[in-house]
């Protein structure tokens, strides 16, 4: 799997989020009137364009094997699901706004955080359900979506965890945190230095930095004398790393965000990263995902978000067929629970959860969800990225984690896989 500065778009900087209609991050949870016309359309937005253009091909992959799969299995009440023609552009409210006059029921997109509050707005105000594979800011937790909005992705501060982790792994004790400005690098610095001092290490500097300006954030972490040092950093990760090394601090001694994992190469100094370790969201596909995927686009060389789409769409349907109506409303109202998630018990933007529900069934395919439904259960569907189980919020209550280790060259590679809490806990 090719890795890039991109790799994280789904974590790109966060904005200021302001939103309407209704409350905060209440995922919808109640039932809902049948309003579909019979047949689930399912629309995909992707805003992935220059040197990030190669995160759309997984994605739509990704969509098409998830819709295939569907179609095989009986498609909804027996009438195949239409994925909706795809267009790419960044300009993620003219998609939706196309998108909800093809009809769509449900959405997956966009990739971009910066982008997600204009596409909500169209999509919620006409009642279509949003499910973002890639996600990832987490301001968006709070979004006033009224209950449409739901994403397979962990939000940034999920990260923090495991990143301390990594940290107390390598036999340090004391750390420096060195964070980009900006959301991104504040919320995880933040929940970076709680997961540390949860796990009994000190934390010796905290150092904000501009990108391109990281000379005195390095000096700052130097006379603080730290066994590791976290980089939390998107844009000016590869400024930051080389200052770092300027100041004695390097490799095994770093630990990189998402946001600053790359294949850096001949971009920084013999040996700089040598022994760094870093973390990327989601899971390394398995081989017959990867297989299918190929199958559905032989062109294709990443599979970045490619797990996440795969759910979403898988879900869409489950959702869809457990209120046994195609329309976004009852798809949003059913999220939750074939996901496996509970809401809470005080209601929501949608008017309450239901009294009582049936006996929960895993499935890992729409298929076996369906045929969890037939035998009178509550599907709990965990597929390609690993469990769901949707909040209240909309998030997945677990992250992901493919880490990678550098060497000489400085390029990455995977060497295990964690998973935290999407709290950051």
């Amino acid at each position: 799997m090719p890795l890039g500065s991109a790799l994280a778009a789904g974590t790109l900087a966060a904005v200021a989020l302001t939103g309407c209609l209704g409350p905060a991050g209440s995922a919808r949870v109640a039932s809902a009137d049948a309003s579909g016309d019979g047949t689930l359309r399912i629309g995909l937005i992707l805003d992935n364009t220059g040197r990030q253009n190669f995160l759309n091909a997984p994605q739509l992959a990704a969509a098409k094997l998830a819709v295939k799969e569907i179609n095989a299995a009986g498609g909804h009440k027996g009438r195949p699901v239409e994925l909706l023609p795809e267009t790419v552009s960044t300009d993620t409210a003219a998609q939706a706004k196309a998108l909800v006059a093809a009809k769509a029921d449900v959405v997956i997109g966009p990739t971009d955080s910066s982008r997600a509050p204009a596409a909500i707005d169209v999509l919620a105000n006409a009642k279509v359900a949003v499910i973002s594979p890639a996600n990832s800011a987490s301001a968006l937790s709070n979004y006033k979506s009224g209950g449409y909005y739901f994403r397979t992705s962990a939000a940034d501060i999920a990260q923090a965890s495991v990143l301390a982790k990594l940290v107390k792994d390598g036999g340090a004790k004391t750390l420096a945190v060195l964070h980009e400005e900006g959301e991104y690098g504040k919320d995880v610095a933040a929940a970076v230095a709680g997961a540390a001092t949860q796990s009994g290490l000190e934390v010796v500097a905290d150092a904000e930095f501009t990108p391109g300006q990281a000379q005195q954030a390095a000096a700052t972490a130097k006379s603080a004398n730290p066994d590791a040092v976290v980089l939390i950093s998107r844009d000016g990760a590869q400024g930051a790393i080389a200052e770092l090394n300027n100041a004695g601090l390097a490799g095994k001694k770093l630990v990189l965000s998402d946001g600053a994992v790359s294949k850096y190469g001949s971009g920084l100094g013999t040996r700089a990263l040598d022994g760094a370790r870093g973390v990327l969201p989601g899971v390394f596909p398995s081989a017959t995902f990867q297989k299918d995927l190929v199958a559905v686009d032989p062109g294709l060389e990443d599979m970045v978000f490619g797990a996440e789409t795969y759910d979403a769409v898988i879900l869409a349907a489950v959702a869809a067929a457990a209120a046994e109506d195609d329309a976004g409303t009852s798809i949003a109202a059913s999220l939750v629970s074939v996901s496996g998630g509970t809401a809470p018990a005080g209601g929501n933007a949608a008017g309450g959860q239901p009294a009582s529900q049936p006996p929960s069934q895993s499935c890992k395919s729409y298929k076996n969800c369906v045929d969890a439904l037939r035998a009178g259960n509550r599907p709990d569907y965990d597929g390609q990225s690993g469990r769901i189980n949707f909040d209240s919020h909309g998030d997945i209550t677990e992250g992901n984690y493919v880490v990678y280790a550098y060497g000489g060259d400085n390029l990455p590679t995977m060497s295990g896989t964690e998973t935290a809490s999407s709290s950051g806990g």
